[in-house]
């Protein structure tokens, strides 16, 4: 699992390599404040084993990936208030810098196209690759995620509340509290279809944890978010064969963002699935595999 510096970028990008180098690539890009091990190893398997290549990477910021040490973020509160006004805040970097490291990722590697799919923040990022560098997708897909219009329905308090919670401290127990915390609090609604398992959450929280630690990049990431805005505008010039994969009962991104996406994009296909909140349950993960993999096949 080797880094390489992204020559349009010039960011180090941790990367993960899967499946036969011959394939066609999914490149995977996960959202707010999340390393790329968010993406289950059971949903990489799946893509592997239906014959595709499978790319997961670290975004700047967190995990393995180079860190903006030093940069600072605006307060979220006062940065939507200038927004507003028509002065925005200066950030530490855009969301389209975060689209360019996964297209100079691909670059790095000498891959010419990729399917990609992003969720959540990440979903956003997968949006501007296709506004920006169409030429290298062949399909699109976002999960969880939403063009960013502020006519939105917003987030469950208690969702937004736990997701932007200061850490009180960095000693495992009360991280791995925070996470399950997390987890609780944007994950799918406890049910027979997605039961809320807590030791394997605690598992996973004290895996990616112990893998990297770094909340400092979080609100330079939310930062990023807010600054791009409405990209409702932007979406229709996408061509860009699309999927839009939304849970109907996300806390955090509302199913409104979903079906905002897919109308905004010409030709895009909605799917929602009752009881899915803003997480990859193991059980769903594949009805998940296997639309992404129709997806990229077209069917």
């Amino acid at each position: 699992m080797p880094t390489v510096t992204t020559p349009n970028t010039g960011i180090e990008i941790f990367f993960e390599d899967n499946g036969d180098p011959q394939a066609e690539v999914i490149l995977l890009v996960m959202g707010l404040g999340a390393q790329m091990v968010l993406w289950p190893d059971e949903l990489v398997a799946a893509l592997v084993g239906d014959g595709f290549r499978v790319i997961r990477y670290d975004n700047r910021d967190i995990g393995l990936s180079q860190k903006m040490e030093g940069a600072r973020a605006p307060s979220p509160a006062i940065q939507v208030l200038r927004k507003k006004v028509g002065f925005p805040a200066p950030v530490p970097y855009t969301l389209k810098d975060m689209a360019d490291d996964g297209i100079g990722l691909l670059d790095a590697i000498g891959i010419a196209k990729a399917h990609v799919v992003g969720a959540s923040m990440g979903g956003m990022i997968v949006q501007l690759m296709a506004i920006h560098h169409a030429e290298r997708l062949m399909t699109m897909t976002s999960i969880m995620s939403t063009t960013g219009s502020g006519k939105l329905p917003q987030a469950d308090k208690h969702a937004m509340d736990a997701l932007v919670a200061p850490l009180k401290s960095l000693e495992e127990e009360v991280v791995v509290a925070h996470g399950i915390n997390i987890a609780k609090n944007i994950g799918s609604p406890s049910s027979a279809e997605f039961p809320f398992d807590e030791n394997a959450q605690r598992e996973r929280v004290v895996r990616t944890m112990r893998r990297s630690l770094y909340p400092a990049g979080l609100p330079r990431q939310l930062a990023a978010i807010i600054d791009d805005g409405d990209r409702t505008s932007r979406l229709a010039s996408v061509r860009t064969p699309t999927l839009v994969l939304h849970g109907e009962a996300d806390p955090l991104v509302k199913l409104a963002g979903g079906e905002a996406t897919a109308k905004a994009i010409s030709g895009a296909r909605l799917v929602t699935v009752p009881g899915w909140g803003h997480d990859l349950p193991i059980p769903l993960i594949p009805r998940i595999a296997g639309e992404i993999a129709g997806h990229a096949r077209g069917k």
